[in-house]
């Protein structure tokens, strides 16, 4: 059983492009993943899984990582807080999207990075140290940060809570995370032989709520597709690029260069997709951009980390003053 779930862990990205097209081609299949439980909503519940996930494979010493680099962290943060809110704002004016693609454009933006950016840096030679204290720290600030970003910069136009959606992310993100972190913390024994599975449980919970959400927003993915999919490539793409400028100009090493290209250019597009089911629920297409950067991100990771140790590092990645860790246990979560 536990060589299954590492399998699903494995191959994480060959199962989001499946499930995507499950979702396309089988759609009435897979509307019970927007459905709601005993007034409680299925995905809202799947994303504190995944949530769940990541705290039990994480440590409480990688929250306090802020403290050993506190310039290398505050630089991250603020990139990750500049760069894709206004890069996913100023894509959605160039390609004059409607409301609710921009909506979910912009919320896509605002969220946190996800733990595949911690696989992805692995896999690439990164430092992954500094790949997870980043991404631990974004988690911590989204309560704040990603409704505050999201009203400032759509709330004129389009309206939602934004104080609902701070409370979303408590119960969604924060909570799950604190649980899973305790069950570590205090029972390591069973957290050590539950966060051997929950990667796996984490990358089919994801795959799941990719295929619902393309179910049920099955006709306007294709009425947009072509446009709203190069918007997603775009967004992607030049968050590497100007997360690798913003470490560059600033002095960063390499490794930690590439680390922070992943982590610009990588959003929790599960968090994203959720809230906007909830918070843009009179504007259905919301859920799109974050559904479609869930299949893509993973291609684009694969292909990034292939290039990076197939031809980059052993021209660039000579510089070893990175105390990079080798703790190799991360969740994947989108």
């Amino acid at each position: 059983m536990k060589k299954f779930f590492e399998l699903l862990s494995k191959y994480f990205g060959v199962m989001a492009v499946v499930f995507l097209l499950l979702g396309l081609f089988t759609s009435d299949k897979w509307l019970w993943v927007m459905g709601n439980v005993k007034g409680v909503s299925v995905m809202s519940m799947m994303l504190g899984v995944i949530m769940f996930g990541m705290g039990t494979t994480s440590d409480y010493k990688d929250f306090l990582g802020i403290f050993k680099r506190p310039k290398d962290v505050f630089l991250g943060a603020l990139a990750q807080y500049t760069i894709m809110p206004f890069l996913a704002f100023a894509l959605a004016k160039l390609f004059q999207l409607d409301d609710g693609l921009t909506a979910g454009l912009v919320l896509l933006g605002t969220c946190p990075g996800g733990t595949t950016s911690n696989v992805i840096t692995y896999m690439s030679k990164g430092d992954l140290a500094y790949s997870v204290t980043m991404t631990s720290v974004s988690t911590l600030l989204s309560p704040i940060m990603t409704p505050l970003l999201t009203f400032w910069l759509i709330g004129a136009n389009i309206k939602f809570d934004p104080v609902g959606m701070f409370l979303s992310i408590l119960e969604i993100v924060i909570l799950p995370v604190a649980l899973g972190l305790m069950l570590k913390t205090f029972l390591p024994k069973v957290g050590e032989t539950v966060a051997s599975y929950t990667p796996g449980v984490s990358s089919l919970t994801i795959c799941l709520i990719l295929a619902g959400v393309i179910g049920a927003s099955h006709d306007a993915i294709l009425n947009h597709f072509g446009m709203i999919m190069l918007v997603v490539v775009l967004f992607n793409l030049f968050g590497y690029l100007l997360g690798f400028a913003a470490a560059k100009l600033n002095g960063l090493s390499w490794k930690k260069s590439v680390t922070l290209a992943i982590e610009v250019g990588m959003q929790n597009s599960g968090l994203a997709t959720g809230l906007s089911k909830v918070h843009f629920a009179s504007l259905p297409a919301a859920v799109i951009p974050g559904a479609l950067f869930s299949a893509w991100f993973t291609i684009s990771g694969a292909v990034l980390a292939w290039v990076c140790t197939t031809y980059l590092n052993p021209y660039f990645g000579k510089e070893n003053n990175d105390d990079t860790s080798k703790n190799e246990n991360v969740a994947v979560s989108a």
